[in-house]
């Protein structure tokens, strides 16, 4: 319940992860190896490789191989200091990552370290954009601005105007314009080329995602659940509900056909766009989808979630490619089936993609729960900690435990990485401190 691993330099090659085809239904396994939520999910240019990022600090590399799945992590990649929000491919191969410590990496296949780092922004980097021709990268921050790298040289160009997080960035099919989204419920469309002043659309709510069509058409989902889309002039030209609660994520399919959103609550719709129908809504496992992408063929998409799983799904039938547990981790994780019936179980079933209740932490973004009672804030061994929250002088008890959730990591324990969250009712605290007396203690 503390802070992720800071990010040491390192590469990781993980065991293969075999995904199984049956026949010509293309039926294949998800992809698991993230110790924490999947943040971000991308797909290459060639269809063969598939980067995620996540809370647990690092991006893991997969080989699609010639069967579309063969299933294998190429390798685990390990430098930021904090979560990785945001993932992209550039048209050579290379990699790109930027995460919660403000810091963009690009990478070669097969190099252990990253060949450049780029810094400037001030906050966290939750969106990037590599453009058609692969000389310009884009990320979108929470210091309220975007940003333009070049790929082959020093030059950075800052877009400033947002009054809130910018939280997604697009290029348009010509390369020739950037769009941003933000907080502030505003749409821009930069031009890369001159000085033009950008156009600037205001939507109804704040937004999170945006994506854009072969066509020129720009989609983007909000925080009021609806999907809106915007002519390649600025004109809006349609909207659809997608979900009751905020669309954190949005994926266009490569053909222009489609569009998928992903909701907080993890709602998962398909809309068909030229005719701004809602052609089916996905089963989702009922937790935050933090990330889409279309995969080449146009006809499966990946989503990243919660639990730490990389799922694929059926365009024309809306289910998982494969049918599998929803759960992530085995039974003594799963507090639901390990517990059933315990309401404190429901309420530490939104830690188990970051905790453990084994004495083996294995690949999870926070360190083990096993035994925490009594035991002193950032002294579990094995677990690389935080320097902030070495120097805190807290002991962990029903008490200090319960206050961490009822005033938030950020303000109990200054410092941590842990994702910022309240537990604002005192009768939820108290059945889950009664539920890790006793499952951290078990046999």
């Amino acid at each position: 319940m503390t802070t992720s691993p800071t990010g040491n330099i390192a590469r990781l090659l993980c065991t293969a992860l075999l995904v199984l085809f049956c026949g010509a239904s293309s039926a294949f396994a998800q992809l698991r190896g993230h110790g924490g939520p999947v943040r971000a999910v991308a797909v290459s240019p060639d269809g063969r490789r598939v980067i995620s990022g996540s809370f647990d600090t690092s991006a893991i590399v997969w080989s699609l191989g010639p069967s579309l799945f063969s299933g294998n992590a190429e390798a685990v990649l390990r430098f930021h200091e904090g979560a990785v929000n945001a993932v992209a491919f550039l048209n050579d191969g290379r990699m790109v990552t930027a995460g919660e410590d403000a810091r963009i990496a690009i990478w070669k296949p097969g190099e252990d370290a990253p060949a450049r780092v780029l810094a400037g922004h001030r906050a966290p980097i939750v969106a990037l954009a590599a453009s058609p021709d692969g000389t310009l990268i884009a990320s979108g921050a929470w210091d309220h601005t975007a940003r333009l790298w070049s790929v082959k040289s020093d030059e950075v160009t800052v877009l400033e105007g947002h009054r809130q997080n910018v939280n997604g960035v697009a290029f348009t099919a010509d390369g020739r314009g950037l769009v941003t989204v933000g907080y502030d419920a505003c749409l821009r469309i930069w031009p890369i080329i001159g000085n033009d002043a950008p156009s600037i659309i205001t939507l109804p709510a704040p937004l999170n995602t945006v994506a854009i069509a072969n066509d020129g058409e720009i989609v983007t989902g909000a925080a009021d659940g609806r999907v809106y889309f915007i002519s390649p002039s600025g004109q809006r030209s349609g909207q659809v509900a997608g979900a009751d609660l905020p669309i954190i994520a949005l994926a266009l399919a490569p053909d222009g056909r489609w569009v998928a959103a992903a909701s907080i609550q993890g709602d998962l719709s398909l809309i068909e766009r030229r005719t701004r129908a809602m052609a089916r809504t996905a089963a989702s496992p009922g937790l935050p989808v933090w990330s889409v992408t279309f995969l080449t063929d146009s006809s499966t998409l990946l989503t990243g979630g919660v639990d730490g799983i990389i799922r694929p799904w059926s365009i024309r039938s809306g289910a998982p490619v494969r049918a599998t547990p929803l759960a992530r981790f085995d039974d003594p994780d799963d507090p639901v089936a390990y517990y059933p019936g315990d309401a404190g179980a429901q309420v530490y079933r939104a830690c188990v993609a970051c905790h453990t209740l084994q004495r083996d932490p294995g690949n999870r973004a926070g360190p083990s729960l096993r035994g925490i009672f009594g035991r002193k804030i950032a002294t579990l061994p094995g677990y690389n900690y935080s320097p902030a929250l070495k120097k805190l002088d807290i002991i962990w008890t029903p008490e200090t435990l319960s206050k961490l959730f009822e005033i938030g990591p950020s303000a109990f324990t200054p410092g941590t990485k842990m994702p910022e969250q309240r537990i604002e009712s005192a009768q939820d605290r108290q059945v889950l401190i009664e539920f890790l007396k006793r499952a951290t203690t078990r046999p």
